[in-house]
């Protein structure tokens, strides 16, 4: 199984600060939720971890089994899942999954086998000759999310999967994501600004402006911040931040 450890992580887009030394640790075979609003730094720091942006200083380390393994060794065992999905509107469940199976270069014997539980699992096996273009927002996002897992990642990085999608089908999204990780001890990163799916999450990293606020299990962090949910939690820090701005005459975070 595949751990990351994160360290002083910081990133600027210009002016703009996206990661101001972010030191996260995201332990193996979980769930992980990345949690806060829009601007917290959650989708540069996936795309970070990815390989895709470099980082102004600080560093992340991915570890197998407790040893530190290069990132070229790691790459071919990650998934990733953007926000916003490319997949062709034209294309049928099943085209997309053969699509994905060349690219991955899947052999026929797997994708027979992997394609016939993951259709199961999301319950699409009767809608794969069904076009992208015609699924419905949850529907969609299982078709993204089952053609990421034909490559049988161990860590998988999710950004924002729930967003738009009904309740019925975020609630669906997630029993999927509890059987994967219950089966495969996959490692999951999930960046959401919902903050009810903290509490489904094993571990959670709060973020805002691009700092972590605090990070642990949700129940004890609750605790720990003496607050009904997540909600409140943010409201809280939001409030510090008003006052020591007020305060100092500038614009402080914590």
């Amino acid at each position: 199984m595949i751990s990351i450890e994160v360290q002083n992580i910081f990133k600027q887009f210009g002016e703009v600060v996206a990661l101001n030394g972010c030191s996260l640790s995201f332990s193996a075979g979980v769930i992980h939720g990345i949690i806060g609003p829009e601007g917290a730094g959650k989708t540069t720091l996936l795309r970070i971890l990815l390989g895709l942006l470099d980082c102004k200083a600080g560093e992340f380390v991915y570890f197998k089994n407790g040893e530190s393994m290069a990132f070229k060794a790691v790459r071919d065992h990650i998934a990733y899942m953007p926000e916003t999905q490319s997949l062709y509107g034209d294309l049928s469940i099943e085209e997309h999954m053969r699509f994905f199976k060349d690219m991955y270069e899947v052999s026929d014997k797997e994708y027979e086998e992997k394609s016939a539980e993951l259709l199961s699992l999301t319950r699409l096996h009767k809608f794969k000759d069904r076009p992208a273009g015609k699924l419905s927002g949850g529907m969609y996002k299982k078709l993204g999310l089952i053609c990421a897992l034909l490559r049988s990642p161990q860590v998988m990085l999710l950004d924002e999967p729930t967003n738009g999608v009904d309740p019925i089908s975020r609630r669906e999204f997630w029993d999927l994501l509890y059987n994967l990780v219950r089966k495969n001890r996959i490692t999951v990163l999930m960046a959401t600004a919902y903050m009810d799916e903290a509490e489904r999450c094993t571990h959670v990293h709060l973020m805002e402006r691009g700092r972590v606020l605090a990070e642990g299990e949700p129940k004890s962090l609750l605790t720990r911040f003496a607050v009904r949910n997540f909600d409140e939690l943010f409201l809280r820090h939001a409030d510090t931040d008003a006052n020591v701005a007020a305060n100092t005459g500038n614009g402080a975070t914590i």
